[in-house]
């Protein structure tokens, strides 16, 4: 415990004394919100009860092919209508309130950082919250994919689909706007990911500032390049931080 506390008290100088915060998020941010993560004890890969892996459930090859069963396992684990926001989301949201944090890069698709209060939120999987028409562009809100049964069909009778990126497909124009933040802050925190999933986990390398922090229970491949790592949970961590001084 001294020597956790040693290093939050670290990470709070970091903080206060940084004008340029750039946060980089995994699944492990949203854990303590009931939403699982892919690799994690609970994670879907251990708890999968199908006999396909998630990465064909939610692929798009999946989505194009077998649109029921990609629906049917969408719905049952990627469901975060109820879910609400952490002590992390809320600690990053007043961080950048306070004109500290310039952007959150996030690998989740579960939209609790912009529940929590954060503007700049660059999304590099995309969201569950929004949904459009793959014929006509038509977009949908959440409940119409979550709360409905089967394929969900748009009004012109095209597939509608969630604006997620699926395994098999590019990543979003928000990878290129993270390099961007990246290179420009003097202050990266890397928080909830096991940073082993390429083309994210390679992000870091871009980083050219002061300070490079790795907050996670597991350590990662980047650990020896980091000024600060802590292996702990993120609630106990982010709980006990200010976001000014």
């Amino acid at each position: 415990m001294e020597l956790l506390n040693k290093q939050i008290e670290t990470l709070q100088k970091m903080i206060d004394t940084s004008n340029y915060i750039v946060f980089f998020g995994g699944a492990g941010v949203s854990t303590e919100s009931g939403i699982k993560d892919f690799r994690g004890k609970n994670g879907l890969y251990k708890q999968n009860n199908t006999k396909r892996p998630p990465e064909y459930l939610l692929s798009h090859t999946c989505l194009v092919k077998e649109p029921e069963a990609f629906f049917q396992y969408y719905r049952e684990n990627m469901n975060s209508l109820n879910a609400k926001p952490n002590v992390t989301h809320t600690f990053l949201a007043n961080l950048e309130s306070c004109g500290k944090l310039k952007a959150v890069i996030t690998q989740n698709i579960d939209g609790l950082h912009q529940k929590a209060g954060s503007k700049r939120v660059l999304e590099l999987h995309g969201t569950t919250l929004r949904n459009y028409c793959i014929n006509c562009g038509k977009e949908y809100e959440k409940d119409y994919i979550f709360n409905g049964k089967g394929i969900p069909k748009c009004e012109c009778g095209g597939l509608i689909r969630p604006d997620v990126v699926l395994y098999e497909e590019m990543l979003p124009d928000s990878f290129l706007e993270a390099i961007i933040e990246i290179e420009k802050a003097d202050l990266l925190i890397v928080a909830g990911t096991s940073l082993t999933v390429e083309p994210a986990s390679s992000l870091v390398r871009y980083f050219r500032g002061r300070n490079l922090v790795i907050i996670n229970e597991t350590e990662t491949p980047y650990d020896h390049y980091a000024e600060l790592v802590i292996h702990n949970s993120l609630k106990e961590i982010f709980s006990k931080l200010k976001s000014s001084n």
